[in-house]
């Protein structure tokens, strides 16, 4: 899963943190809804004792065909849940994984810890051997890419396993509709995608109360150089299809064909951006060299001639998705554009 750039390839997003990750490793080493039912008029009324009994009751397990074709029997009420890089939907849903993903020994997603703070990791490439120390009574899998050459079938040794797919693990959305199904929790889910699209249009409509129609770039710098998030993925869909911010020309003049989850951008091209506010995350600075953004082309940008420069730290949830991610996305632009 490492052989190549996510960015670069349009690989999937967790190869693209996975490198962005130990990327950043080495660089430190330089320096509840319910739903309300309806009954007919001719129905007769359940007992208190019945209602209590039928709420009460375990879920049953179910087989259900996961994305590569399996059958997989998902238990009814899973109590340890494996679902490595899938922290964000599952935390959502109210439950604590019992492990939750890393690269090396201490890149985490640290915008969740606060309901993961104590959970122990796992390493992103999930080894069979710690998968089943950890002894899960369900496995969740992201992308067909990760249970290749075999694996499948030695986790499914452990636990049952469910492979989401790449159609549905690329959309938080289908993502968190499936693992709630899982979960016997689609309602849950539902109200959560509900609460977030109504954070989205608020947020959308104060922005555009406040600033108008205004353009945002996504940058990441990482060892002196550039990469652009897609409009499609992450923070990107955050901003330009979920707040309406404009796309600015650098994103969209990138080849659809060639296009990654986060695009190369050379200092020379980056003189070109027209965007009126630049979201920052800047692990060069944090490493202490700041050459790049001390430098004539960075310092001659509009936005930055503007104060429009908003730096973010690295390790917040500008590289994830999820609802919660994007919810402190969301956060982050109404305090930066909305005084």
């Amino acid at each position: 899963m490492l052989s190549r750039f996510g960015f670069l390839k349009g690989k999937s997003q967790v190869t693209l943190i996975a490198l962005l990750a130990l990327t950043l490793l080495l660089a430190a080493c330089g320096g509840n809804a319910a739903t309300n039912n309806t009954a007919g008029s001719a129905a007769p009324s359940a007992s208190p004792e019945a209602s209590a009994e039928a709420s009460e009751a375990p879920a049953a397990d179910k087989v259900v065909t996961d994305a590569m074709g399996h059958e997989v029997t998902i238990p009814g009420n899973p109590q340890r849940i494996l679902a490595s890089y899938l922290e964000d939907p599952v935390v959502t849903l109210g439950k604590i994984p019992v492990a939750q993903w890393t690269v090396g020994s201490n890149s985490i997603q640290q915008y969740l810890q606060g309901s993961l703070k104590d959970v122990p990791t796992i390493a992103y490439d999930l080894p069979v051997e710690a998968v089943a120390s950890f002894s899960p009574d369900l496995i969740i899998i992201g992308e067909e890419s990760a249970v290749q050459k075999g694996l499948y079938e030695q986790y499914a040794k452990i636990a049952p396993t469910y492979v989401l797919g790449n159609a549905t693990n690329i959309d938080w959305r289908k993502t968190l509709l499936t693992i709630g199904d899982l979960l016997n929790n689609k309602a849950g889910a539902e109200q959560a995608i509900a609460d977030y699209d109504q954070k989205a249009a608020d947020a959308k409509a104060k922005i555009q109360a406040a600033v108008g129609e205004k353009s945002a770039a996504v940058f990441w710098l990482t060892q002196k150089n550039f990469y652009m998030v897609d409009e499609v993925v992450s923070s990107g869909a955050v901003l330009y299809q979920d707040l309406g911010l404009k796309t600015p020309n650098l994103v969209t003049e990138v080849p659809v064909e060639t296009r990654g989850n986060w695009n190369p951008v050379s200092l020379e091209k980056l003189a070109e951006l027209d965007a009126d506010y630049i979201f920052l995350l800047d692990s060069d600075k944090q490493a202490g060299d700041t050459s790049i953004i001390d430098g004539p082309i960075w310092q001659g940008l509009p936005a930055v001639k503007a104060g429009n420069v908003i730096e973010l730290d690295s390790s917040s949830s500008w590289l994830y998705k999820g609802k919660i991610a994007n919810g402190q996305i969301i956060d982050d632009v109404l305090k930066a554009m909305v005084k």
